[in-house]
């Protein structure tokens, strides 16, 4: 056992650099699960001056100075920001409170259709197997229920440490940028001076992740937009919270886009019924589903993230139930990261099939 874990060691660990990064990996890991709920401001200002400095250095590369770009990208934000703050969230959070209220005519009508399976298919679905299961749904709902209302009696006391949150995090991102080569010259002062591993990562996951995230803000907006726009042009209820879920609906691959077409079937069923209008909805639906996998996809993402879609999946349910929401969304960057990891890690393997491939070119 000594001499397998000794072997182990010697082939994995024999980098200096590679045991650091493995301990500043450990401590980032330990800070996010032990403080990151307290310094979650810090946290969003970093990767949104992360994704603003894109376009700092696209202005910089037109002959705008630094401080300029900033302020300009830094005024884009802002407004963007204000935007939804002020206008679409209070629009979306009015007729989510709308939807609260008829979800009791929701269920009822999903009830009837439900009673309806025995007659239409009586040797696929008998009766008693949809009392059943419209029993156990009740229970569900209830259960639902009296947790949206427990937490928000219990949420009361956040509400002033979310408005903490949104008056840090853009004054944190402004000094971010603006003092970003400090930051950065100070980052790197603490970190070996040789660290090639460090560079080879850091690389990959830049344009990667970079790639990744403002791709998925661009698409989460167009597909939002078009769903939109759609859904106004049926005379669809709740158009504006049902188009904000189908654009975040791309955020969670292949599990997205047959969640959120519940609620879009319930709606449509419950103001026209099983009619013209209810098949057009759900035709434009997938129409905007398929157009966004096969066209915008492949547009957006012009570095593509080449993971296997079990991995995509079991990235999404490890760091969901990490992070929530936030690890859904980071899941594919975070298992990009864990890939690039693997690929550069220096073992002596990889030494010895590059000591082979230089003597062979010399």
């Amino acid at each position: 056992m000594r001499k397998l874990l000794h072997g182990f060691v010697d082939r994995y660990f024999h980098d200096e650099e590679a045991v650091i990064f493995v301990i500043l990996l450990l401590a980032a890991l330990v800070i996010l699960l032990t403080i990151g709920s307290y310094i979650a401001p810090l946290i969003a200002a970093v990767i949104t001056a992360y994704l603003l400095q894109g376009l700092v250095n696209s202005l910089v590369r037109l002959k705008v100075s630094y401080l300029l770009a900033v302020i300009l990208v830094y005024t884009l934000f802002i407004s963007i920001f204000m935007a939804i703050l002020f206008l679409l969230l209070p629009q979306a959070w009015n007729q989510l409170g709308r939807f609260v209220n008829e979800l009791p005519r929701i269920i009822s009508e999903g009830q009837a259709l439900l009673l309806l399976l025995p007659e239409t298919y009586p040797n696929l679905v008998t009766e008693e197997q949809v009392q059943d299961f419209i029993r156990s749904l009740r229970g569900d709902l209830s259960s639902l229920g009296q947790f949206i209302v427990s937490y928000s009696i219990a949420s009361i006391p956040s509400i002033f440490s979310w408005v903490v949150f949104l008056v840090l995090v853009p004054v944190l991102v402004f000094f971010i940028l603006k003092d970003k080569a400090i930051l950065v010259n100070w980052i790197s002062n603490l970190l070996p001076r040789d660290r090639p591993l460090m560079m080879q990562i850091w690389r990959e996951m830049d344009m990667q992740m970079a790639n990744y995230i403002r791709g998925k803000v661009l698409e989460i907006t167009i597909v939002g937009a078009v769903s939109y726009v759609a859904f106004i042009v049926l005379g669809m209820n709740y158009a504006l919270l049902l188009s904000v879920l189908v654009g975040l609906s791309v955020v969670i691959p292949f599990i997205g886009v047959a969640v959120v077409a519940i609620p879009v079937a319930a709606v449509a069923y419950v103001q026209w019924g099983m009619g013209s209008e209810f098949f057009a909805v759900m035709v434009v639906y997938t129409v905007i589903q398929l157009l966004d996998a096969n066209v915008l996809v492949p547009v957006i993402f012009s570095e593509t993230v080449n993971l296997h879609p079990v991995a995509i999946i079991a990235a999404v349910l490890v760091f969901g139930g990490l992070w929530g929401l936030a690890g859904v969304f980071f899941a594919i960057p975070l298992a990009t990261l864990i890939k690039a990891i693997i690929n550069a890690w220096p073992s002596t393997t990889h030494v010895v099939k590059e000591r082979i491939r230089e003597h062979k070119s010399i």
